[in-house]
């Protein structure tokens, strides 16, 4: 069998691959019986050795090989003919950190030959991002809150790597209680100020009740009005640009790689820069400048600008 990986989620891929080796038998002999070579200056023949070298007292033999089909080998047309020849006692593993197009002769080929196995690992977003974080709290036993999950995946993003080691310490720290808003707060390093972000994320979503309620709650807790006024400004800032790329054209992964924020940030802005025209984003950072003079010159106080903002805002 050969498989092929491809993607941008390392971390499903590393487990799905560790689930691959407890199938292949006693891992001490597995050990011995695994090649792992990086396709930089891994020849055709050096592959060929690996893969049609007898297993040492075991069944099977692994070999994995990390970014070789992303870069076109020069023998990727040799590779194409011996992959259906592998030795039955072979387990060949091609691992890519980045998404192969589908007609790369080796992913047609997967999905042709019955020795083939093909899997797209892409990292999750949005309600994807946030069903995985519920099935990997109910995979460990436990349960959590949707609003919880939203904390989760709106602060650490689709690191799922940072996300399983929070929901490891959640679990524990619940048991099968259901975990709630608090606390992922309490445990999370990520979502020290998770409230703020919402608070930015249901004003940049134009969900009036929801701001007014967190700003509030915000304010109730004693948190800096000063500190709140400047997430405003950010959001919107950001808003801006993520609107003018895309009215340039530029879908939400080339906007990320350009402003060098987060995916799943930049996926929120990019939803809700289209709530607003760009007008209507100019504006709205126009009269942050004008609260900010406001204020400074004693003409207003924060506490009742913010207030009038988030009415202004999400009317």
């Amino acid at each position: 069998m050969f498989y092929v990986f491809h993607g941008d989620d390392e971390h499903s891929k590393r487990e799905t691959l560790a689930e691959l080796q407890k199938k292949l038998g006693d891992p001490s002999l597995l050990e011995l019986n695994t090649n792992r070579f990086l396709a930089k200056n891994l020849t055709f023949s050096q592959l060929q050795h690996a893969c049609d070298s007898i297993p040492f007292l075991a069944e099977k033999r692994l070999v994995i090989v990390e970014e070789l089909l992303g870069n076109q080998p020069s023998y990727l047309e040799e590779l194409v003919t011996y992959l259906p020849k592998l030795p039955e006692t072979t387990r060949l593993v091609f691992m890519e950190s980045h998404p192969l197009k589908e007609n790369h002769p080796v992913i047609r080929l997967a999905r042709e030959s019955d020795k083939g196995y093909v899997r797209l690992f892409a990292r999750p977003e949005g309600s994807r991002l946030e069903a995985w974080i519920r099935n990997k709290v109910q995979a460990a036993g436990g349960n959590i809150a949707p609003r919880a999950a939203h904390l989760l995946a709106l602060n650490v993003g689709n690191d799922l790597a940072s996300l399983a080691n929070e929901i490891e310490k959640l679990v524990l720290y619940k048991g099968q209680e259901t975990i709630e808003v608090q606390d992922v707060s309490l445990l999370c390093p990520y979502v020290a100020e998770a409230s703020i972000f919402e608070l930015v994320d249901a004003l940049g979503s134009r969900h009036g009740p929801s701001a007014a309620r967190l700003l509030h709650s915000k304010l109730d807790e004693g948190t800096d009005p000063i500190y709140l006024f400047s997430m405003f400004v950010r959001q919107f800032r950001l808003l801006i640009q993520v609107k003018e790329l895309a009215e340039a054209g530029f879908r939400s992964p080339e906007i990320a790689g350009r402003l060098k924020i987060h995916d799943y940030v930049t996926g929120k802005l990019y939803q809700q820069s289209h709530n607003f025209t760009l007008a209507q984003l100019e504006t709205i950072y126009s009269h942050l400048l004008e609260i900010d003079v406001a204020v400074k010159t004693g003409r207003t106080d924060m506490i009742t600008a913010l207030s009038l903002l988030v009415a202004g805002v999400t009317a």
